[in-house]
């Protein structure tokens, strides 16, 4: 197999708003190249990274590291729980701290929207490490996002009039906008559906809201969201959330996945709340890609890792 060089330049990547068409085929095909058993780039010196995770997560942590370690990096720990954001210390200087020990790339999930904005635009700063965004809040999930683009082109081959409904817990969901955002710039037709007082007035410019039980027949992508209890208020609805009434109304349930087209696909971020967004029985039905997903994210996060190497000139 021919090594393929990576066309994709970045010094961070902490979101997908700013990436063109180009850019995003390139890390499509750059990953894929990954998944069939492309070798990766011989870096010249050791890179070094590590992953600051300020939210729990299982699968967007691991899937990080192996990606590191298939790319030879040499991965440091870091645990938020035991350094010294527990004495006072702010995420800046955390980043400072590792930069000048030799740290050249910074996995971060953190529970603040655009905590990287803050970071980049320091004046007079001296950090000289780069920045891959693991999820912010409810912002931007680049990773998730990519990995699901992929997992969408793998079944389709395109993007253009493609059918795609994003369901649930639209308000809290950095997943839902950062797929909005790249699906309509190539060419999708998103629909969004779930509770209406998830859906505020910022999802108008890339779709529409439609009852559950009207996309179902005519989708060709259904991607699911968790309901994010931790990011709600503490509300009269909230505290009588009925995981069986939110399943019989928003879910997917056995009978509706019968109601969907044949080709169709059905996508979920993970954790799922089994019985909740989806019937458990259904999360290895034949037409569910949720592992597949699962799997696509090591291969685009070493595309997306290999993009800041590579942008950053690190790797020789």
């Amino acid at each position: 197999m021919t090594q393929l060089m990576s066309q994709i330049l970045l010094p961070h990547f902490v979101t997908v708003e700013d990436l063109n068409s180009k850019q995003v085929y390139n890390l499509l095909e750059r990953a894929a190249y990954f998944k069939n058993g492309g070798r990766k780039e011989n870096f010249k010196r050791q890179i070094n990274v590590a992953n600051l995770f300020f939210e729990n997560s299982t699968r967007t942590k691991l899937s990080f590291t192996m990606a590191e370690k298939k790319l030879g990096l040499n991965v440091f720990p870091f645990a938020a729980e035991t350094s010294s954001v527990q004495k006072g210390e702010s995420l800046y200087d955390t980043l400072l701290t590792m930069s000048a020990i030799g740290i050249d790339l910074a996995v971060i999930r953190h529970p603040q929207n655009n905590y990287y904005q803050h970071i980049l635009e320091q004046p007079g700063s001296k950090l000289n490490i780069g920045l891959l965004n693991a999820g912010d809040g409810s912002g931007q999930h680049p990773s998730q996002c990519l990995l699901d683009l992929m997992t969408i082109h793998e079944e389709f081959g395109h993007f253009n009039k493609l059918k795609i409904a994003i369901v649930g817990d639209l308000k809290n969901s950095r997943v839902a906008r950062s797929n909005m955002q790249l699906l309509k710039k190539l060419g999708a037709d998103i629909y969004f559906s779930g509770p209406s007082e998830w859906f505020t007035s910022e999802f108008n410019e890339y779709g529409q809201y439609l009852p559950l039980d009207e996309l179902i027949p005519k989708i060709d992508v259904l991607m699911l969201l968790r309901v994010q209890h931790e990011r709600h208020e503490e509300t009269e609805a909230e505290k009588n959330f009925s995981e069986i009434k939110y399943h019989q109304q928003f879910g997917l349930t056995v009978a509706r996945y019968q109601k969907m087209k044949s080709s169709a696909i059905v996508m979920h971020p993970g954790p799922i709340n089994r019985g909740v967004e989806m019937a458990s029985e259904l999360v290895e039905a034949p037409r569910s890609r949720f592992v597949r997903q699962m799997t696509n994210g090591v291969y685009m996060r070493m595309a997306m890792l290999e993009a800041v190497i590579n942008g950053r000139h690190i790797g020789g």
